[in-house]
Order: C-alpha cells, then structure tokens, then sequence
C-alpha cells in the first residue's frame, strides 16, 4: 500500500532524492559528494571545521583533482560548506538547501520520525495556504474539478488503492490549481524527499476512513460555499488525522513491535 503522503508531481532530480530513491549513483564526484555529505550531516565534521585539503581527498577517494573539485562544489551549492581562500569550511544545518532532507530522511532504516513530523507539518500548512488562495481565486469551474475529486473520499468502502489515488489527485489539483509556485517549488521540494524515505511504513499506515469521508463532506461544503473559516478548520483536522496515521504507523514499524503483539 502507498502511503498517504506520496506525491506522485513529478521526477526527482536532485542527488539527494536519487539517493533517497535507491537510484545507483556511477559517476566519481557523485560518490564523493555522496560521503562527504554523510560525514557532514553524521557528525564527522562539524560547523566551523575545515575539511580536508584537495590533496587529502583525492588520496582518500583514489581520484583526480577534477573529481575533488566538483564535489566541493556541489556541497557549496547544498549550503554545507563554504569554499574560501584557505579551504572550506563546513556550515549550519540551517545554511543548507532543502535539498539535505532527503539526505537526512534515508540515514536509517526508518526516517527521523521528528523530522518527518515536522516536514507534515510544513506540507500541511502549504496545502492549507493553497486551498485558501482557490477559494479567494478561484473560478466556481476550477472548484467544481477539485469537489470532483472527493466522493472516493466519502466513501467507506473505497479500495485502499482508490482511497490513495484520490488522496494523491486531491493534493496535487489544490497544489496546481493554487497558481502560487514558490509554494508549489517549496511542497515539491518537500514532498519529492519525504514520500520515498516513508515506502518503509507502507505496510504499517491504518485508515480511519470514518473520519475521511467526515472531513471530505465538510471540505466540499466549504467549497460550495465558499467558507474560509471553515475550510481553515477541516484542514487543521486533516493535518491532525495526518500526523496520527503517520506516528502510529511509525509506532506499528519500530522492531519488535509484531513479537510484542504476538
């Protein structure tokens, strides 16, 4: 079963979803970009470290200078290190690009479940924002083809997959039809690092179809009538029945959770 928080709005592109994806990685700079982001996030190097000399990395990685220079390169551009005259130097986490999440999510076995709470977090308000901006903007046909995407959703006999899909679509159409695209970039971004690292609790992740099918009735009523207060309190319910599916299917994965139950 895919879980609720999959994007499905778009290819990945960036080297950290790759590794989050599992995609193999040949290139030589690659691969080095590669451990020097892992000994940055792990620990190995801390803010304000400087890392090693050119000359001691090429002796490390059995590579050229070439190699060295454009792994550094990238790092700078992930805001992880600063290149200065007398070499560089590694940054806060909170210098860094969001592309580091990814990173950060596919350390372990299981991702962050701190960090992945918080990620829900964030999507959750960006759809909220988003759904906002079409009730404000939006023409009564670009809402009528988002409430057309909700009755699976009111539905208690839906198909787990047909319940995903609708979820997915629902998401996706309020993401585009909200025509904001910093916001649209910043959820991607998000989305495209969060869904991979979370396949692991698939398996795990229990509907509450009751309460679905309640809050999607109440999010098409907000529509139809334009209800911004509303609309604003099914969606804090939403990222509330979110954030519990997520941490219980992360409490149903953790080892020895089946042993226990037996």
């Amino acid at each position: 079963m895919q879980p609720i928080w999959s994007d499905q709005l778009g290819p990945t592109t960036s080297l950290l979803s790759q590794r989050a994806r599992k995609t193999p990685v040949t290139a030589k700079h690659e691969k080095i970009t590669e451990a020097l982001i892992t000994d940055i996030l792990g620990g190995r190097y801390r803010p304000g470290d400087r890392l090693p000399s050119e000359r001691d990395l090429a002796l490390r990685f059995a590579s050229n200078r070439g190699s060295i220079r454009e792994a550094m390169r990238r790092i700078q551009q992930l805001g992880l290190a600063e290149i200065l005259p007398g070499g560089a130097r590694v940054q806060e986490r909170r210098a860094a690009s969001l592309d580091v999440i990814g990173h950060l999510l596919s350390a372990g076995p299981l991702p962050d479940p701190v960090l992945a709470d918080q990620i829900l977090v964030v999507i959750n308000a960006l759809l909220q924002v988003a759904a906002e901006q079409i009730l404000e903007f939006a023409s009564d046909e670009e809402i009528e083809k988002i409430r057309a995407l909700l009755p699976p959703l009111m539905k208690r006999d839906t198909t787990d997959s047909e319940h995903n899909q609708t979820r997915i679509a629902l998401l996706r159409s309020i993401l585009l039809s909200s025509q904001n695209l910093p916001l649209q970039l910043i959820a991607r971004t998000l989305f495209e690092q969060l869904a991979p690292s979370l396949q692991s609790l698939a398996d795990h992740v229990t509907l509450d179809r009751e309460r679905y099918a309640a809050y999607a009735r109440q999010l098409d009523l907000a529509f139809i009538q334009r209800d911004l207060p509303a609309l604003r309190g099914i969606f804090d319910a939403f990222a509330q029945l979110n954030r519990e599916s997520m941490l219980n299917a992360f409490a149903n994965a953790q080892p020895g959770q089946e042993a226990a139950k037996g």
